[in-house]
């Protein structure tokens, strides 16, 4: 992160990269002089509510955050950058957004925590658009010119106040990673479902394993287990890129059990902080991350290592893992909406553990929309087919095994998401 005085000195002259959170009230005038060079700029944390009428001039800029500002109306300007592919105003009280404000080439916006009740039709124009994070606004519909969005993959609408989830959004040819809940059209949890409970005042926590968007995970003790080793998860208790976190709880305990989801113990009570929190098995450290989430320049698609190489038969353990737990947990009325290597946990075998329920939402399995909410899933667990496949020797490219599933990866990169396969059928293929 650089300073103001930075700027304002000409250090900064030539620079493709400004990052500035400094309690700004005005955007800084200074920062023209890099118009030629910068092509990412960064003004989250400040006080900012409206940008210069020349910010076009910015021609190089592919990425915008600013976030955590006091932009009440997203500001048009940005449409005059024409390198723009990536925009982030989280967090901004924002209400309203004026036809033609995105900018053509946009791939990834982010409007997530905002007060936004409406959509410009004009959003239909951006052909480009691979993703889209709106969670925690006031939408009560989506346009209908979106349908023209058809390389949309990753969308978040959950906590807003859509009453129904549009046909033509159902049949967008790429869809693959979708999250609605915490909005009328989401069914409410099904609480039949039953789940220990352990006191908060039960529980020794010895030290954070990891943090997400919607909670911490950290290892601890239970005491009334006989001194068990656990991990527990506690919320954080806003919303996030992907939703509420009741949702996830609630989603969560609902999955139910299943050999190749983490094994979930009990619902925490009585938390010092009036928090919500689970309590799960602890993994063992044999397990490690399959992938790493996205970055700016894969957008939508997990990260590997180039180091990382899979034999044929680890890559169908771990698709034959996770087909199995997407079949089971849309045979209880839930979309994952995050199936992705990087919420994978595997082994040296290739059994895989599928985790993080931030994204998941509930269906009416006896809904005409149900097959078609599955399928779009399906093309998730396609992009996984491809990403791993990816991993394995030149040698194993040239067998047979390595071609059937790539013919399953096809059928799950149907356009027509009617034609594509279930996850029964996929399990058979595998198996």
């Amino acid at each position: 992160m650089q300073t103001l005085h930075q700027l304002l000195s000409g250090e900064l002259i030539g620079s493709s990269k400004i990052q500035i959170s400094c309690g700004l009230n005005d955007f800084p005038r200074e920062l023209f002089e890099l118009q030629d060079t910068l092509e990412f700029l960064d003004l989250s944390g400040n006080n900012l509510s409206q940008l210069p009428e020349d910010f076009g001039n910015f021609k190089k800029l592919k990425i915008l955050f600013i976030s955590n500002n006091k932009f009440k109306v997203f500001p048009k300007v940005v449409a005059n950058c024409p390198s723009l592919t990536m925009i982030g105003f989280r967090s901004n009280q924002m209400e309203e957004i004026l036809e033609d404000s995105f900018p053509l080439k946009l791939q990834w916006l982010i409007l997530t925590d905002n007060k936004i009740e409406k959509l410009p039709k004009s959003i239909g124009k951006c052909e480009f658009l691979q993703k889209f994070g709106i969670a925690g606004n006031r939408l009560n519909s989506l346009p209908d010119e979106m349908k023209n969005c058809r390389n949309l993959e990753l969308l978040r609408i959950s906590a807003n106040l859509i009453e129904e989830l549009p046909n033509w959004l159902l049949l967008l040819p790429r869809l693959s990673w979708l999250a609605y809940s915490g909005n009328p059209c989401s069914l409410i949890a099904d609480r039949s479902v039953q789940i220990n409970t352990v006191s908060w005042n039960d529980l020794v926590i010895i030290n954070q394993l990891g943090e997400g968007a919607s909670g911490i995970i950290s290892k601890a003790i239970l005491k009334s287990k006989d001194s068990k080793e656990v991990a527990v998860k506690i919320f954080k208790g806003e919303v996030t890129s992907d939703g509420l976190p009741q949702d996830e709880l609630a989603t969560c305990i609902a999955a139910g059990f299943h050999s190749n989801l983490v094994p979930l113990i009990a619902e925490i009570q009585g938390h010092s902080e009036l928090k919500k929190g689970i309590v799960m098995e602890l993994i063992s450290t044999d397990y490690k991350n399959l992938g790493n989430p996205p970055n700016y320049e894969t957008c939508t698609r997990d990260v590997f290592q180039s180091t990382q190489n899979l034999s044929l038969e680890q890559v169908k353990n771990i698709l034959l893992c996770i087909a199995s737990v997407a079949s089971h947990l849309h045979n209880r009325g839930i979309v994952h909406g995050d199936l992705y290597a990087h919420n994978t946990l595997v082994n040296s075998d290739g059994n895989a553990l599928l985790g993080d329920f931030g994204a998941a939402s509930f269906y009416d399995l006896k809904s005409e929309n149900a097959a078609q909410i599955e399928r779009i899933e399906v093309r998730a667990f396609g992009c996984m087919v491809e990403d791993l496949l990816d991993q394995v020797s030149l040698e194993d490219k040239q067998s047979e095994i390595y071609f059937s599933f790539s013919s399953i990866k096809e059928n799950c990169f149907n356009e027509v998401v009617s034609e594509r396969i279930g996850f029964n059928e996929i399990i058979n293929l595998i198996s």
